[in-house]
């Protein structure tokens, strides 16, 4: 009955597998041997960018703030929406890498809308040099409240930013659980819509701990590398952060745990809109879930162990009171987990 987050799980034997066959020998050190070579190219194939530069690095944070310094000056500031993990949940670390620039928060909820991308973007560069300059559209696919955007809301806001010739940016920590939600390509959700980089999460998604920065403009990564090393993100010991994603590529495994880890969440929601007083907050067509429901069964789930994180109020008060609390299904969450924990609620 583990729900609190997708980092929590497991890693697959097949990733495990590989670090251990990677732990043989010499090669060159820094990303400068061959399994680091075939992941870039394997990734490559996937997203259709033959010409694309792909990095590695172990973290999301590292992913998403190091991809937006590359794309920001000091003085500019980022347009994302006010629940983006690079505002609530990164300790301000792209702040930190880009030497200062500001976090503009689009109003509304997770999912960014183009007409108020667009009025935010006006709101800015008003003031002269007392303000700060338009910089970078980050994206976060999944959002931080568990929603997934359909590929032509996400073409429409990536339209929005190249009106005013802004770099696109997409926080992909659910890449996979999005992609396989909408049935596309990896291509269709990034390039094609108009993303200019990708944080490629595989952390989330079974791996020990590694992400990819893909960028599909080579241009744009030309100080990527730079900022990797300065900010003490490269690792010397690179095969290890390339055996990870060469196991998770292959054979499509990336796309099967998504698919795992999104049914389990699907059987999830199924099993809670049974049950008249719970509300179900968000669309769960990925892996995240927000679901209301009175106190007193949160009580009763935690106190048989059920682990899962409260996003609103504490446990003192009324047991009537609805309370909101995320669900978060990974690749190894089983049935009877989740079944387990269904069969702790009260029916009705």
């Amino acid at each position: 009955m583990h729900f609190a987050s997708d980092n929590s799980g497991t890693v697959p034997a097949q990733v495990m597998d590989a670090l251990v066959n990677a732990n043989s020998g010499y090669t060159m050190a820094y990303g400068n041997d061959e399994l680091t070579a075939k992941v870039q190219s394997e990734i490559r194939r996937i997203f259709d960018a033959p010409d694309a530069q792909v990095f590695l690095v172990a973290t999301g944070s590292a992913a998403n703030s190091l991809a937006l310094a590359s794309l920001c000056h000091p003085w500019q500031t980022v347009f994302c929406s006010p629940v983006a993990h690079i505002h609530e949940d990164e300790c301000n670390a792209p702040e930190f890498f880009t030497g200062g620039a500001k976090l503009t928060l689009v109003p509304g909820d997770d999912r960014m809308t183009p007409q108020d991308l667009r009025a935010t973007i006006l709101g800015e560069e008003t003031r002269g040099v007392h303000g700060p300059g338009r910089g970078p559209v980050s994206i976060t696919q999944v959002t931080e409240r568990g929603n997934v955007y359909d590929l032509e809301t996400l073409q429409n806001l990536c339209s929005v930013a190249k009106e005013f010739g802004l770099p696109v940016h997409l926080d992909g920590a659910r890449f996979a659980n999005a992609m396989v939600a909408l049935g596309c390509s990896a291509a269709d959700m990034t390039w094609k819509a108009g993303v200019d980089v990708v944080s490629f999460g595989g952390t989330k998604n079974g791996l020990l701990g590694v992400e990819a920065v893909v960028y599909f403009d080579p241009a744009k990564a030309q100080h990527f590398e730079y900022l990797r090393k300065r900010g003490g993100h490269l690792f010397s010991k690179h095969r290890y952060l390339a055996a990870q994603m060469a196991a998770y590529l292959q054979n499509d495994l990336w796309i099967d745990l998504a698919q795992q880890a999104n049914a389990a969440c699907s059987r999830l929601t199924q099993g809670l809109r049974k049950h008249n007083r719970v509300e179900i907050v968000n669309d769960p067509r990925a892996n995240m879930l927000f679901a209301r429901m009175p106190r007193g069964w949160h009580q009763a789930a935690y106190s048989a162990g059920a682990s899962y994180h409260l996003f609103e109020g504490s446990m003192d008060a009324p047991d009537d009171q609805p309370l909101m609390a995320r669900f978060v299904c990974d690749w190894a969450q089983t049935s009877d987990g989740i079944d387990q924990f269904l069969d702790l609620l009260p029916a009705g």
